[in-house]
């Protein structure tokens, strides 16, 4: 007997991942699950989708009645993370403002205001009042610290050790073992001094060394300066 011939459905199957499904059809509301789907599983596998995040939330917008509030707060717990990048707002341009009015919301929108403007002591005490919706995110507090330093390493090129303590949440010998970290791994160097007295001294970068900052004609390679002049002429 010959082989026999394979149904359609028995023939091997095309699946496609989140960000294909995005890709190709990003109005289609048969796709919601899986975004919700995989907005829980960028939370446990601690990745990140912005697109997908928000092809989610305009999906909300055509089907407010399937719109689950524990998804979108995830979702914008997820894009603090992402600071600086302007991730957040991203979101919650695309959030009603009737759920936007929910406490849980409120709260994430105070918590973005403080990070905007560096308010950091602010934050982390706003952040522990609310506990129930920053922690179901792993990752959120060393993410928010990383953005801390970022916004700190513009700024200084000796950063007190009660400041730093201050925008990262961390004190005592918990501080002292980031730092000797940061000196082995990130290229800090710890001033002689203890306590409150001592200096970290961050690495040089543009923002905080302006010297280090190209000039625009030193960014223009010479030979294409040349090619303007007789354009010019």
């Amino acid at each position: 007997m010959g082989r026999e011939r394979e149904t359609p459905k028995e023939q091997q199957q095309v699946s496609y991942t989140v960000e294909q499904l995005v890709a190709v059809n990003p109005y289609n509301p048969d796709i919601l699950p899986d975004l919700e789907n995989y907005v829980n599983e960028q939370v446990s596998l601690q990745t990140y989708s912005l697109d997908a995040n928000l092809c989610l939330l305009r999906l909300y917008q055509f089907e407010p009645e399937r719109m689950s509030t524990q998804i979108v707060a995830r979702i914008l717990v997820k894009a603090l993370m992402a600071m600086p990048a302007p991730d957040f707002s991203l979101c919650l341009f695309l959030i009603p403002e009737r759920v936007q009015m929910e406490e849980q919301f409120k709260t994430l929108i105070v918590l973005s205001h403080y990070l905007e403007t560096g308010r950091f002591r602010q934050f982390w005490d706003e952040a522990a009042k609310s506990r129930h919706i920053v922690e179901a995110v792993p990752g959120f507090e060393q993410a928010i610290q990383a953005y801390a330093i970022h916004v700190l390493s513009l700024t200084y090129q000796k950063i007190p050790r009660p400041v730093l303590a201050e925008a990262i949440n961390i004190e005592g010998l918990s501080l002292d073992k980031f730092l000797e970290h940061q000196a082995a791994n990130g290229g800090w160097i710890l001033e002689k001094g203890h306590g409150r007295g001592q200096l970290i001294v961050l690495p040089q970068n543009e923002f905080n060394h302006p010297e280090l900052k190209k000039s625009a004609a030193d960014s223009v390679p010479l030979e294409h300066i040349t090619r303007i002049f007789p354009i010019l002429g």
